[in-house]
């Protein structure tokens, strides 16, 4: 058997920040009021994590790469046959990548929308005051109505496909986002998660910080 670093640090660090933001984000909204500002707080933290997660999926470890745990159409279709080497279950198997697609998708929507989204109350996203009254309109209820229904489903999805390989497959795919290992039967390289990387991950996160918090400045 073969221990092969799977998930980096960073990337591990960019996961589990992004579920706790989105658990705030989920529970500040049901609240309003005074919480809304804590809203925004972690509205803009999240930025921070897709803008940091966009570039990490190209200059990242090897498995997080979006080169590397995006699957072609063929690698898809014999996955879903029954098909699949383990070659294919490295990082993300094809399902499951197209699950983060997703979630990381309709993440990006979901901060896009709220920044020009306007409760008519007391809460307005930043851009709103730049943007047509209908644009407004359109954003707000994409990001109250649909956006957040669709994220807590693709999350509930997403937990019930941890549990259903844990109990159904007896694979855990939550201990390598703890840990970052798998162990496999076939040897695999293992992504880099070293002091170097480690430090352009850092470099990484403090240049993105710097831009959201350059947008916020910008848009006040």
């Amino acid at each position: 058997m073969n221990r092969v670093r799977v998930w980096d640090l960073p990337t591990r660090v960019f996961h589990w920040g992004l579920v706790l933001c989105f658990i705030g984000l989920i529970t500040t909204g049901e609240i309003g009021g005074d919480a809304m500002g804590w809203h925004f707080r972690l509205g803009y933290t999240t930025f921070v994590f897709l803008l940091f997660r966009l570039v990490w999926g190209f200059v990242g470890g090897v498995w997080s790469r979006f080169s590397t745990f995006l699957p072609r159409t063929a690698t898809l279709r014999r996955y879903l046959q029954g098909e699949g080497t383990e070659r294919d279950s490295v990082g993300h198997n094809p399902l499951g990548a197209f699950s983060v697609l997703a979630l990381l998708s309709f993440a990006v929507l979901q901060v896009g929308t709220g920044l020009f989204s306007d409760d008519d109350i007391s809460v307005a996203g930043p851009l709103a005051k730049m943007a047509t009254q209908s644009w407004v309109h359109y954003a707000t209820y994409f990001h109250s109505k649909v956006g957040k229904v669709v994220l807590i489903m693709l999350v509930q999805l997403h937990i019930a496909a941890i549990i259903f390989y844990r109990v159904r497959r007896n694979e855990n795919l939550l201990l390598p986002m703890f840990n970052g290992d798998k162990v496999l039967a076939s040897s695999f390289p293992s992504a880099r998660d070293d002091l170097h990387s480690r430090t352009q991950a850092l470099l990484v996160l403090v240049v993105c910080t710097v831009v959201v918090v350059g947008f916020i400045q910008w848009t006040a």
